[in-house]
């Protein structure tokens, strides 16, 4: 099996790679892709050195999965080219997920509904991934009617240039130079400095103020979940962490549903890891999520102002569960259903 990876250089193109090893993918073949400026880079797979190639038509011959991570615009030119080619496409970016014809996948949601012939699949935003992936049990169980959601949302899903700039901005190197933490230094990434701080704000703003992000969240939840009237609100804010997201989440249900009863429906959940005991300090944490698979739920309690309301903390590694991962358990499905040749 030739599997390809758009983007290979970039942090969810690492991961992906990484991914695929240590799942022990079937991959006979790696085909590193990326733009002519990042081609000859060396990145490890199983033991060896691949080289990254320039991305071109004939870069996906003989490809069966392709998985991307390269952005919009680069998904828009080249999925169409692989998929002309036969491939399975994998597309982590926005650019497919809302098209009516093209499926929007979390595995332990909506594996169902995966085609039968080599389609361009779209990966959800990363904050909505972890997001359904706990809330779709409650909904099995008792009914969502409606969700309110404020995401807290690290650096790392924005790219190594955030990571630099986090890193840089709360450096104890900084402060003995004379320079203050937090204070007026220019940010490059986001429109203002992110150590030290919390921005309401991921993508560009409409003309209602709801930012990009936020849509993301409205719109793909219905659609995963099949639900295309849910009522979902969402804030979504950057946060000074290196990796791994946290979703405050409160969702109103049908039929009544306690916090006990929600806890040992999640603990039988796939991919989900319920950490909760609020006497102990035990709840979700991005630092102990991070480089790990689980969507990690906690805080689970009884809403203080709706009735059938139920209050969580919901946590995962954006560029595991939220993004490489869900990509290659996508190609996993596929081949469990015979759909992807091997």
């Amino acid at each position: 099996m030739r599997v390809a990876v758009l983007g290979a250089t970039g942090l969810v193109g690492r991961e992906m790679i990484a991914v695929l090893e240590q799942r022990s993918f079937p991959v006979d073949e790696l085909v590193p892709l990326a733009s002519e400026r990042s081609a000859g880079v060396v990145l490890p797979f199983r033991g060896e050195s691949v080289a990254v190639r320039a991305v071109s038509e004939d870069a996906f011959e003989g490809v069966d999965l392709a998985l991307f991570s390269a952005g919009s615009g680069p998904s828009r030119t080249w999925a169409p080219v692989a998929r002309s080619k036969g491939a399975w496409v994998v597309d982590n970016s926005s650019a497919w997920r809302m098209a009516p014809d093209v499926f929007l996948v979390v595995p332990e949601v909506n594996a169902g509904t995966l085609p039968e012939t080599p389609s361009v699949i779209a990966n959800p935003n990363c904050a909505t991934i972890q997001t359904v992936v706990a809330l779709n049990p409650l909904h099995q169980a008792a009914g969502l009617l409606e969700f309110a959601a404020v995401t807290f949302q690290s650096v790392s899903g924005t790219g190594q240039a955030a990571l630099r700039e986090l890193a840089e901005g709360s450096s104890l190197a900084r402060f003995e130079r004379g320079i203050p933490l937090g204070g007026a230094e220019r940010a490059q990434v986001y429109p203002h400095p992110i150590a030290f701080n919390v921005l309401p704000h991921i993508g560009g703003f409409d003309d209602e103020g709801i930012s990009e992000e936020e849509w993301k969240m409205v719109r793909e939840s219905r659609k995963i979940l099949g639900l295309p009237e849910l009522p979902v609100s969402c804030t979504t804010v950057r946060v000074p962490v290196f990796r791994g997201h946290a979703v405050a989440v409160t969702a109103v249900f049908r039929d009544a549903l306690s916090p006990d009863e929600a806890r040992e429906i999640l603990r039988n959940a796939p991919g989900v890891v319920v950490e909760d005991d609020t006497g102990k300090s035990v709840y979700p944490l991005p630092r102990r999520a991070a480089g790990t698979d689980p969507v990690y739920v906690g805080r689970i309690r009884r809403d203080t102002a709706r009735k059938n309301a139920l209050a969580l903390w919901v946590v995962s590694d954006n560029l595991r569960k939220g993004a490489a991962l869900n990509a290659v358990q996508i190609g996993e499905t596929l081949l469990e259903k015979g759909l992807l040749r091997h």
